[in-house]
């Protein structure tokens, strides 16, 4: 049974009963049902369904956000800004998902042909506890502009937030079963996957399970979005403005309590600069207040649970045994909850867990570096490749190393971050397919070719 734990006491929040396979099967067959519907419905008709759910994040912001940081840890203003960036998501589809899957056509003297984009059908959606509300709306709003259904397997310690986003969807006036909610064991995931209701899968979520994901979809031949971990490299040149680095390497790091697939996690700085830039580093970690999510003077809450404390604290045991030194944090704190300090790791190598292992929570690795060629070298060394983030004031060359760079996307002078406007995703184990932008409301479509030949 899914059970909601309080991240900063460790105290039950809730629990909420399994869905029975009669529940289930149910909810595939409404939202059967109602996607035949919807898909009729013009493009237009949809995008007014997105700007009403926008509409009701926005009118309840405040609960939406409160919810999130008691369900999850995340502080409070940055759970405020998980709704606002979902607004922006629903809003940006809302105002170009017509524009975006328009018939292309191509003019010939024999036929007129051109490329239609038609939905798939019902998408299931395997969704993750860190970004409860963003997660599942920067994939919905794209699906549902683009005529698809959706299932969502929400993670079961947010299954409140999961309740809340039928709420929201159903004050927005969403047609009955287009979308809904199912609670159900991690095994039975599977045969929701074979189910022949399901068309296609989206999971944002570990490599382990995109792997078993992946086998299951790919055995039953229907499409995947998969959007997975990622240990991305944040490079810091010697002739980059050290200052700003330093400053956006700590939001970067920190933010959603390190618990994010994109925060930056390998922090590789050339040798020359390497002692400005850890200074600094540390410096503004020193700033951060661990605490309560929902006092607004918290700048870092709990992990969301106990054991991915416990798996982070043996990350940073093995590294320091290894020779990493420890600059800030790295021990748990006395108090109730699941807590963990902002952590600054030094003289990391390439061999350590903290470099070869994806860490999920607020821990930076500092590894030293000769020169760009290195840096590179190192930021490729790694199963994963979702972002990357490079710092130097030479943007010529910056052009040419993020050539070089294995991932999704690479940011140079900033910190990497998904935006509506931009495709998302990676490579490596870091997942395929891409969400957000023109690219990713074209995930979930049949692609069709249409060729009408000219009479006489």
């Amino acid at each position: 049974m899914p059970v909601s734990i309080n991240p900063a006491t460790g105290e039950q929040l809730a629990t909420y009963p399994l869905h029975t396979a009669d529940d289930v099967d149910v909810r595939l067959s409404e939202a059967v049902l109602a996607q035949r519907e919807w898909r009729r419905e013009p493009t237009e008709v949809r995008c007014r369904l997105l700007s009403r759910l926008a509409g009701e994040l926005r009118a309840d912001r405040e609960r939406f956000a409160r919810a999130i940081s008691q369900e999850m840890g995340k502080p409070v203003g940055e759970a405020r800004a998980e709704v606002d960036k979902s607004v922006w998501a629903l809003e940006y589809y809302a105002a170009g998902a017509e524009r975006f899957l328009a018939f292309e056509p191509i003019e010939s003297a024999a036929a007129t042909s051109g490329v239609t984009f038609e939905p798939l059908g019902v998408v299931l959606a395997i969704m993750p506890w860190n970004y409860p509300f963003w997660q599942f709306f920067r994939f919905a709003a794209p699906a549902l502009a683009a005529g698809n259904g959706a299932v969502l397997k929400h993670a079961s310690n947010v299954s409140g937030c999961a309740l809340l986003l039928e709420e929201i969807y159903r004050r927005a006036g969403g047609p009955q079963g287009l979308f809904s909610v199912v609670r159900v064991e991690p095994g039975d995931v599977a045969g929701l996957i074979a189910d022949e209701r399901i068309a296609a899968v989206a999971l944002t979520g570990s490599s382990e399970v995109g792997a078993v994901v992946a086998a299951h979809a790919g055995g039953a031949l229907k499409k995947q979005v998969l959007e997975l971990g990622g240990s991305d490299p944040f490079i810091v040149l010697a002739d980059a403005d050290i200052g700003a680095a330093a400053r956006a390497a700590v939001a970067a790091r920190f933010t959603a309590n390190g618990q994010s697939c994109v925060n930056a996690k390998r922090f590789l700085v050339e040798a020359d600069v390497a002692d400005e830039f850890v200074g600094l580093f540390v410096a503004g970690a020193r700033k951060l207040t661990l605490g309560d999510p929902l006092d607004e003077a918290t700048t870092i809450g709990p992990l969301a649970r106990a054991d991915l404390r416990t798996t982070l604290h043996d990350q940073v045991r093995r590294s320091v045994a290894a020779g990493a030194v420890v600059r800030i944090g790295g021990q748990v704190p006395d108090r109730p909850g699941f807590y963990y300090p902002p952590t600054i790791l030094d003289a990391v190598t390439a061999d350590q867990p903290v470099f070869t292992e994806e860490t999920f929570g607020p821990v930076a690795a500092v590894t030293r570096v000769a020169d760009a060629e290195e840096a590179v070298a190192l930021a490729n060394a790694t199963q994963f490749g979702l972002g990357a983030a490079l710092w130097t004031a030479d943007i010529d060359r910056a052009r040419e190393l993020v050539s070089r760079i294995d991932a999704g996307a690479v940011f140079v002078n900033g910190q990497v971050a998904s935006d509506p406007r931009l495709p998302f995703g990676g490579i490596k184990r870091s997942g395929y397919g891409r969400e957000l932008g023109s690219y990713g409301i074209r995930e979930f479509v049949n692609i069709k070719t249409v060729w009408i030949g000219h009479t006489a």
